[in-house]
């Protein structure tokens, strides 16, 4: 068993954002969260990691309530990758990752041989060994998504949540950064925006709009030149790749697709 929403829903600032989600994720796999700006996609990874309290229903991890876990305890299981994060302070890449041992020590105490390894580990895996002394300030777009996921490898979750982890990556970037996520031995929620992408690399997908899921399936079932149309107002062919999976060509806006509403928070 693994991370489980059953019929979430998250109302803020007067405006129901999440209604009714439910969503099970498959242990080892990685699951997709697509949907337009305001569907609920980062919404519901902040509900998933427990950092945002759902209005009605429950977030469960391995059939435990969120609600009946400690911080501590979650933050040992689930790590979260956000979109973008910057500090004024001077860190090198290896201070970063470092971070990521936080839940599992005790306050003020040094750090363990395990959380050593852990860290090491973490570098190796994302490609940043060499780089370890340098200085967070003087990296790119990419190499800083890079030591936010080695930050989150070095927590060793078994639930791993990304947040739009391809925003403002180049086409190598992204595929080798999604590449490596689900290599990964972890069960992954990733939202996305790219269709090609999740089509690529995610076992099944999620389609949110307005806060509600309008389909879950593998991305074969899910996107189709129907459902694209309908949920993003836009005129598509689908057709499979060698290796059986969709492959979106975009055609063209709708009459009218631009005005639609998507719902009362970007997510």
């Amino acid at each position: 068993m693994t991370l489980a929403a059953d019929r979430v829903s998250r109302t803020a600032g007067g405006h129901l954002v999440l209604d009714g989600v439910a969503v099970e994720c498959a242990p080892g796999a990685t699951l997709g969260l697509l949907g337009p700006n305001g569907a609920g996609k980062s919404t519901l990874l902040r509900v998933l990691a427990g950092v945002l309290a759902p209005t009605t229903g429950v977030v469960t991890l391995d059939g435990t309530p969120l609600r009946e876990l400690s911080r501590r305890a979650v933050a040992r299981r689930v790590a979260v990758v956000e979109q973008q994060a910057d500090t004024q302070v001077e860190l090198t890449v290896l201070d970063v990752v470092r971070l990521g041992r936080i839940p599992h020590r005790r306050a003020w105490s040094a750090g363990t041989a395990e959380d050593a390894e852990a860290v090491r580990e973490a570098l190796a895996a994302t490609g940043l060994t060499a780089r370890a002394g340098q200085s967070w300030h003087t990296l790119s777009g990419g190499e800083r998504q890079r030591v936010h996921l080695a930050r989150a490898l070095a927590q060793r979750p078994r639930e791993l949540l990304l947040d739009e982890p391809t925003n403002h990556l180049d086409i190598a970037h992204q595929l080798d950064l999604l590449g490596l996520v689900a290599a990964l031995p972890v069960t992954g929620v990733v939202a996305l925006h790219d269709l090609n992408l999740a089509a690529m690399f995610c076992d099944r997908v999620v389609v949110l709009r307005a806060g509600r899921v309008v389909a879950a399936g593998s991305p074969g079932e899910v996107l189709t030149e129907e459902l694209i149309a309908d949920v993003y107002g836009v005129r598509a062919e689908v057709a499979a790749d060698a290796d059986g999976r969709p492959h979106v060509r975009f055609l063209g806006v709708l009459r009218g697709a631009r005005e639609r509403s998507t719902g009362a928070e970007v997510g």
